[in-house]
C-alpha cells in the first residue's frame, strides 16, 4: 500500500506584519511534512492566503488600490518570509486562485441545490476583524469572545449553511472518534460549548461587500469567507475537476494544523460541510497553544512584535526553527523571549550537538588522520548508546505520529547527550596514549560517529541546513532515512577542516 501524508496549515489572513506566532503552525506543519518525506510517504504539504471579505476591502480602499493589487504585495511578503524559514510548502493557495475560485463557486451551488443551503435574512452581532457571527450570549460585553474588539448589529439578505440539520450526526462522529479532534480539551471544549447547546445555522453569503467569490446564480451575494476559505483544504487538490488526480491520492487530510482560536470553525463547520458533499472527514484537527510573550499575546498593539526575520538574521534559520519546536510541548501556549531563544540555542545546540560533533571529529583527524572503522572492540561501555542508537529512529516515529515533536527533539538530545557522557566514560585521550588499545580506540570513535550520524539524519526534518552540515562534515553527505540506526560494518572518512556549527550567544547582560 502506497504510504501517503497530507498535511495543511490554515490560510492565513494577508497580513504586512507576521510576527513569530503567525510562524507557529507552518514551522511544526513543515518539520512533519519533511519527515514523512524523508520516511518515504508521498507527502502534500498545503499553506496559503486567505485573501477575500471586508476587511480587505476596507484596507485596500484606504490605499487607493484594487483589492487584488493591495493583496499581491502582501502575499509576496508572506512568501519571502516562509522562505526564509526553509518552510516547503507543495502549494501556496490563494483564494483569488482562478481553480479555487471556481470550485468554491461549483461547492456553493451544489449544496444548495441539495437543499443543504437556503436564502434568508441575518440579524446579528458581527466582528469585522475576525470576521465571525456572534450571538447575544456568545459576545462579551458586546465585545468579540476571540479578539476583544467591538462587535457591531447588522442585518442584511443572506444565505444560510444548514448547521442544525448535521448537529447530531458530527456529535456522534466526535464521540466515536476520539483522535478526530486533539488535544482532547479542545474536543471536550467543542462538543461541550458549541456542539451539544446546539448549532445555529450559519450565515454563508453576504451582500455589504463586494470583495469575495460571486454566488454563480445569485450574483449579489459574495460567498462567506469560511465556506470560501475552508474548502481550500479540497480545492487546492482538484475536487471536482477533471484534473482530480491529487484529491483522489491525499483526501483525506491525515492532519490539519491550526491555532487553537480557529478550531471551532474546523471542527464544526468544516467537517459538516464535508458531510453535506459526501466526503470523507480529515483524520485529525490539532488544535495548537499559542506564542506569547510575558502572557500576553504578540502584537504591535502591546509593543513586543518583531519581524521574524530580525531573529532569523541576528540566531539563524535553524536556533530559530528549533527553539519554536522543542521549547514549547505542541498543544501548549509558550513562552517566546529572546533570552530563552539564546539559552536554548547555548545549552542544545552549541554545548550539546556542535561540542560532541567537533570533538569527535577532531580527535579523528588527531588519532587516525580521519579515517575511521569499526574494530568491533566492543565492551560493556558501548552497550547503552549502542541500544539506543538502534531503536532511536522508532522511537521518534511513533513521536511524530502522535505530533510530539517537542518530544521527538527531547528524544534524540538525549542520545547526543549520552553520546557526550560517553566520550568521559571511555576517556579517548588515554586510550591513544597505548598503542595496544588503538583498536579499541578505533571503535569508540566509530560509535560516536554513528551517533552523530543517525541524529543528523533525523534532524534533517527539523533543522535540516545543521543537519546536513553535519553529514558532509562526517563524510555522509547523503544520510539515507533508512539506515537511521547502528550499522556494524561502516567506515568513515571526516573533514580535515571542521568548523563550529553553532556559536556561543552571549546575553545582553553578559
Amino acid at each position: 500500500m502506497e504510504k501517503k501524508y497530507y498535511i495543511t496549515t490554515p490560510i492565513y489572513y494577508p497580513s504586512a506584519n507576521f510576527h513569530i506566532g503567525h510562524c507557529y503552525s507552518t514551522i511544526i506543519a513543515d518539520s512533519l511534512a519533511r519527515y514523512k518525506r524523508l520516511d518515504g510517504y508521498d507527502t502534500y504539504f498545503l499553506t496559503g492566503s486567505d485573501e477575500h471579505g471586508q476587511k480587505i476591502e476596507k484596507k485596500a480602499e484606504e490605499a487607493g488600490v484594487a483589492p487584488k493589487e493591495y493583496v499581491d504585495k502582501i502575499v509576496e511578503n508572506a512568501k519571502d518570509l516562509w522562505n526564509s524559514l526553509g518552510i516547503t510548502y507543495d502549494r501556496f493557495i490563494r483564494t483569488t486562485d482562478t481553480d479555487h475560485v471556481e470550485i468554491v463557486g461549483n461547492i456553493f451551488k451544489k449544496l444548495y441545490d441539495q437543499d443543504d443551503i437556503y436564502k434568508g435574512t441575518y440579524k446579528g452581532l458581527y466582528c469585522t476583524p475576525c470576521e465571525s457571527f456572534w450571538t447575544e450570549t456568545q459576545a462579551k460585553d458586546g465585545k468579540c469572545p476571540d479578539c476583544g474588539r467591538e462587535v457591531h448589529e447588522v442585518s442584511e439578505e443572506a444565505y444560510f449553511l444548514k448547521l442544525s440539520k448535521y448537529q447530531k450526526r458530527l456529535e456522534e462522529y466526535i464521540e466515536t472518534h476520539p483522535s478526530f479532534i486533539q488535544p482532547e480539551s479542545r474536543k471536550n471544549e467543542m462538543l461541550n460549548n458549541f456542539i451539544k447547546p446546539g448549532l445555529e445555522d450559519l450565515c454563508v453569503s453576504r451582500t455589504s461587500f463586494k470583495w469575495g467569490i460571486p454566488v454563480t446564480f445569485d450574483p449579489e451575494h459574495v460567498v462567506y469567507v469560511w465556506l470560501d476559505a475552508l474548502s481550500n483544504y479540497i480545492t487546492a487538490l482538484g475536487y471536482s475537476t477533471d484534473k482530480d488526480e491529487k484529491f483522489k491520492k491525499f483526501w483525506p487530510a491525515d492532519v490539519h494544523i491550526v491555532g487553537k482560536e480557529i478550531v471551532r470553525f474546523h471542527t464544526i463547520i468544516w467537517p459538516i460541510i464535508l458531510m453535506a458533499l459526501d466526503l470523507p472527514l480529515p483524520e485529525k484537527v490539532f488544535g495548537h497553544g499559542w506564542l506569547v510573550i510575558e502572557g500576553n499575546k504578540i502584537s504591535k498593539s502591546l509593543g513586543n512584535y518583531k519581524d521574524p526575520r530580525d531573529y532569523i538574521d541576528k540566531y539563524g534559520v535553524d536556533p530559530v526553527r528549533y527553539f519554536v519546536l522543542r521549547e514549547i510541548p505542541f498543544g501548549n501556549d509558550g513562552n517566546f523571549s529572546e533570552e530563552a531563544l539564546i539559552n536554548r540555542t547555548n545549552s542544545d545546540l552549541a554545548n550539546i550537538w556542535g561540542n560532541l560533533v567537533n570533538r569527535t571529529i577532531g580527535m579523528a583527524n588527531k588519532y587516525f588522520e580521519g579515517q575511521i572503522e569499526n574494530t568491533e572492540q566492543v565492551e560493556d561501555a558501548d552497550k547503552e548508546l549502542r541500544e539506543k542508537l538502534c531503536t532511536l529512529k522508532a522511537n521518534i516515529d511513533e513521536k511524530i505520529d502522535h505530533l510530539q515533536v517537542s518530544k521527538a527533539l527531547e528524544e534524540i538530545f538525549e542520545v547526543l547527550r549520552l553520546s557526550n557522557k560517553y566520550i568521559d566514560d571511555t576517556a579517548p585521550w588515554i586510550l591513544a596514549k597505548d598503542e595496544t588499545k588503538k583498536t579499541r580506540l578505533q571503535t569508540v570513535l566509530y560509535n560516536l560517529l554513528e551517533a552523530i550520524r543517525i541524529a543528523a539524519i533525523l534532524l534533517k526534518a527539523f533543522v535540516p541546513t545543521s543537519a546536513e552540515d553535519v553529514l558532509k562534515q562526517i563524510g555522509k553527505n547523503q544520510g539515507d532515512f533508512q539506515n537511521a540506526t547502528y550499522i556494524e560494518n561502516g567506515t568513515y572518512s571526516v573533514t580535515k577542516e571542521p568548523h563550529p556549527l553553532f556559536q556561543r550567544i552571549e546575553l545582553p547582560n553578559e
